[in-house]
């Protein structure tokens, strides 16, 4: 009798450790217990809402001289740019321009003009923050230009309805970047035509008398030459705060969507 009973210990002692083990195996496919999974929720959904704070308070100019993105919001930021959303209010902020540009009324005399920034407004380098981890990372200037260098930034769709619009409607449109002159002018200029701006007044990158100048200093020194000339600014357009700062900045500014950098 005894023996039977020790049989059946046995069987019970090893279906428990099945039991047991067949338990560890359903837990970790499902991304472990619940007491883990649900701190991994409650932590993916405290990064989400500072993501989107923080996004909220660079875009009004709250946040400033940042370096890098808060490794907590790169899930945020990941899914902003990568998602829609941000072709979404590129498109909305475009649709307000659109509408106070219908508004203006033109001169016969061919001086109302408009200012667009580059990078990230004409043009996209979101693949490129692709690698950095959307701005999480370290900038780093060999790395971007090598970037640059290969022509390969696509328009942001939005902006190039914009351009062409604005270009239409008979305004004179001045592209205004930080990019170096030197170096980088006749692969701007090639990126831009290749990806549809054709027919802008002026292309305008930073000469050596303006290197070392912080971008407010700098474009506030273009435009007003651009002033100078004759020209009445209507409208600024940047994906920068620094872009629409400073002196001269025309009748209205337009900031564009771009939690990635921060440029003083």
């Amino acid at each position: 009798m005894m023996w039977k009973i020790r049989i059946l210990q046995a069987v019970v002692a090893g279906l428990t450790y099945l039991l047991a083990l067949l338990t560890k195996v359903v837990e970790s496919q499902k991304g472990g217990p619940p007491q883990q999974k649900s701190a991994e929720k409650s932590e993916r959904e405290a990064n989400e809402r500072f993501g989107l704070s923080w996004r909220v308070a660079v875009e009004a100019n709250n946040v400033r001289r940042w370096r890098t993105v808060p490794p907590q919001c790169y899930h945020h930021l990941q899914n902003y740019m990568c998602a829609g959303q941000y072709e979404r209010d590129l498109s909305l902020a475009v649709e307000h321009i659109l509408l106070y540009a219908s508004q203006i009324p033109l001169s016969p005399d061919g001086m109302d003009a408009w200012i667009l920034d580059v990078d990230d407004t004409c043009i996209s380098n979101v693949s490129y923050y692709k690698t950095k981890r959307f701005g999480c990372d370290p900038f780093e200037s060999s790395t971007f230009k090598a970037w640059i260098m290969k022509e390969m930034c696509p328009a942001n769709p939005a902006v190039r309805l914009l351009f062409n619009a604005l270009k239409e409607r008979g305004f004179k449109l001045f592209l205004l970047t930080g990019r170096d002159q030197a170096t980088l002018s006749a692969i701007t200029t090639h990126n831009l035509h290749n990806q549809g701006f054709v027919g802008y007044q002026r292309l305008i990158l930073r000469s050596g008398e303006y290197k070392g100048q912080s971008a407010v200093k700098y474009k506030s020194a273009i435009r007003k030459e651009i002033e100078a000339e004759g020209y009445r600014i209507w409208g600024n357009v940047g994906d920068q705060w620094s872009d629409l700062e400073g002196e001269c900045l025309g009748k209205r500014t337009f900031k564009l969507p771009n939690p990635m950098y921060f440029i003083s």
